[in-house]
């Protein structure tokens, strides 16, 4: 790797990964919108029943759980030497590797390959990776057309929208509204068409078939890729990733750098864990592997373009690195309350909900969203669904403290905060402050509370009633029995 890719990145500039607003205000203009509260709580509580069952059939689902994790921590220790093997065994197999430090860098190297082929009009396989980099406005730019082949992102395309979840993009749209969109906005839809599933699926497919079909060219991500073989591994529910990676003559993936496994076994333990934790199914409908490039079956150029953007800063953080085990299933989202309530807007980030409250604060540097680790009651209920047992809750406690530290300045507050430390650091202190506190009853009304309190103090006794200190302390009640 060269020393650039390992170097600190570049700003992210107008990098979708930046909030447009702090959380706390789009969160409550999403709450107050009823009808996105009814969408997403309906849909999450689909997921998480279909999740709950196919979980529950597995004997030794926490092994499995403890046996990600392992390989994952086991993949970050030595990422350096595995990514170099990727590299390897991908250009042995007819593959060309490039490595892009931050997003202005990927999207030049896709734009150029793109030039390369003489064609303005690509299709492309959900990915984050692109999202998280704004690829498709950057090829826009650029004059070329970057059509979404999954149902859900084209719904979100076609809408001039954003995608609100990590795999159910839509999710924040109901069928009444995608029947509005495909009849707005989908070249040949028919305009008698109606909010029917089968008939919204029927109508897209005719759609996208006829732009599949077509393509020189596909863009895609990855789910998983094998070091010690060079395969890239696709895994989706619809059949578009199969076609827009089998079809064209060039196929070009854009990959974060952790999205590596070791070896073809450990394969075997994400392909049970992340169909269960993202759809609720045993398996997905559709695995696309494919290893280089090969003679007259499927795209005769490969290119795989390695991704940092801040992953290797995260690296670095012993604490906040475990982000990067995760593989984008979403199941923290579907049980979060606080997703379930707001939505992924909110969040001003491609990856919304407990993973994106840490994630995105990583890659960007806490300064960029410090508002997003607050962005949790720290229930806890996103690491019991992890299948690969993140410590999310952990992590949100830990990047809190770097925003506190941040953006620290003397208050009221800090200072009270620091003399309660200062008196609690000391036995003969404490037990000196909690007699003295005994003066406090003097304030007292008659409902035995302090209801007023003297600035700064104010502040709190405007909204609350502050308890009188009782009569005799804790350790004088312990001392006399």
């Amino acid at each position: 790797m060269s020393s650039t890719f390992l170097g600190v990145p570049t700003p992210f500039g107008e990098s979708p990964l930046h909030g447009s607003a702090p959380f706390p205000a789009a969160a409550r203009r999403a709450v107050a919108d009823a009808q996105l509260r009814h969408n997403i709580g309906a849909a999450t509580a689909t997921i998480r029943a279909k999740r709950a069952a196919v979980v529950g059939e597995v004997q030794d689902w926490e092994q499995l759980r403890r046996n990600g994790q392992e390989i994952k921590r086991y993949t970050l220790a030595h990422l350096d030497e595995l990514l170099v093997e990727l590299e390897r065994n991908v250009v042995a197999r007819g593959g060309i590797v490039h490595w892009a430090a931050d997003a202005a860098e990927a999207n030049r190297i896709v734009t150029e390959l793109v030039r390369a082929t003489g064609e303005s009009d690509v299709v492309k396989v959900k990915s984050m990776a692109t999202q998280e980099i704004g690829l498709n406005e950057a090829l826009a730019e650029a004059g070329i057309t970057a059509h979404e082949t999954d149902l859900a992102e084209l719904i979100v395309q076609l809408a001039d929208d954003r995608p609100s979840h990590i795999l159910v993009p839509a999710i924040h749209r109901n069928r009444s509204e995608i029947r509005d969109i495909f009849r707005a906005q989908m070249p040949g839809a028919d305009p008698d068409l109606t909010d029917d599933p089968p008939a919204l699926a029927a109508a897209a497919r005719t759609h996208l078939r006829r732009t599949m079909l077509g393509a020189k060219v596909a863009i895609s991500g990855a789910n998983f890729a094998v070091a010690d073989t060079g395969t890239l591994a696709v895994v989706e529910s619809e059949g578009n990733g199969r076609m827009c990676l089998t079809l064209p003559d060039t196929l070009i993936t854009v990959m974060g750098i952790e999205k590596l496994v070791p070896t073809w076994q450990d394969l075997e333990v994400f392909l049970q864990l992340l169909p269960r934790s993202s759809t609720g199914e045993r398996m997905n409908p559709y695995t696309s592997l494919w290893t280089g490039v090969h003679r007259g079956d499927g795209p005769q150029q490969f290119h795989l373009v390695l991704l940092d953007n801040g992953r290797v800063d995260t690296l670095a953080d012993e604490v906040g690195r475990e982000v990067l085990h995760c593989i984008r299933c979403s199941a923290c989202l579907n049980v979060c309350p606080v997703y379930e309530r707001t939505g992924g807007h909110a969040y001003g980030s491609v990856y919304p909900g407990p993973i994106g409250a840490v994630l995105t604060p990583q890659l960007t540097g806490v300064a960029e969203n410090p508002s997003l680790p607050y962005a949790s009651t720290l229930c806890g209920a996103c690491f019991d669904a992890c299948p690969v047992r993140i410590d999310i809750p952990s992590i949100l406690v830990h990047l809190r403290a770097q925003a506190t530290a941040a953006h620290r300045t003397p208050t009221a507050e800090s200072a009270g905060m620091a003399a309660a430390s200062w008196v609690m650091r000391s036995s003969r202190r404490f037990t000196a402050a909690t007699r003295l506190l005994r003066v406090g009853r003097l304030l007292r009304n008659r409902r035995g509370a302090i209801s007023v309190l003297p600035p700064p103090m104010s502040a709190w006794t405007s909204a609350r009633d502050l308890p009188a200190p009782p009569s005799e302390t804790f350790r004088t009640w312990w001392e006399n029995r």
